[in-house]
């Protein structure tokens, strides 16, 4: 059976991040685009971030073109309008033949409502300290909701 920890994601600057190095600690994975109306959750994500929940952002240019700049960039305009500190990978294909490997992954664990695409920008999985794909989270939802359903730790 593939685990979340399997996964390597290229970063916006091109480097490997092997999701290996978040084993033991609950994470967020999250579709994103600069131009999109739910773009204020950026911040929120990273208020979580700076308090200890791991993000990760996965940008991408698949719903209306709200994600049209180069991975460069993208990354500058997210620290400078949103304060975004962590990391965001390359963009790549949520939906699709092109899906990237992790986003084919997340879907089967967490298939969604009302099938497995990804509907929007913003489209959150909550991944607990085991590597399990614990929740899907609409991309109205507030980041926030988040906090409370994170696992009690012992």
């Amino acid at each position: 059976m593939t685990s979340i920890y399997d996964f390597t994601v290229k970063l916006a600057d091109g480097t490997d991040l092997p999701l290996e190095n978040y084993r033991g600690k609950p994470f967020v994975i999250v579709n994103t685009a600069m131009n999109c109306g739910l773009a204020p959750q950026f911040k929120e994500l990273q208020s979580m971030h700076e308090n200890g929940l791991d993000v990760l952002g996965v940008p991408c240019n698949q719903f209306l073109n709200q994600e049209p700049t180069t991975n460069e960039e993208m990354t500058e305009t997210c620290e400078k309008n949103f304060g975004v500190t962590f990391p965001l990978t390359q963009k790549d294909y949520v939906n699709g033949r092109r899906t990237m490997p992790l986003f084919q992954f997340l879907k089967e664990q967490q298939p969604g409502s009302f099938g497995r695409e990804i509907k929007w920008n913003f489209t959150k999985f909550l991944i607990d300290a085991d590597g399990r794909v614990i929740r899907r989270y609409a991309p109205k939802t507030s980041p926030g909701k988040i906090l409370s359903d994170l696992p009690e730790s012992n």
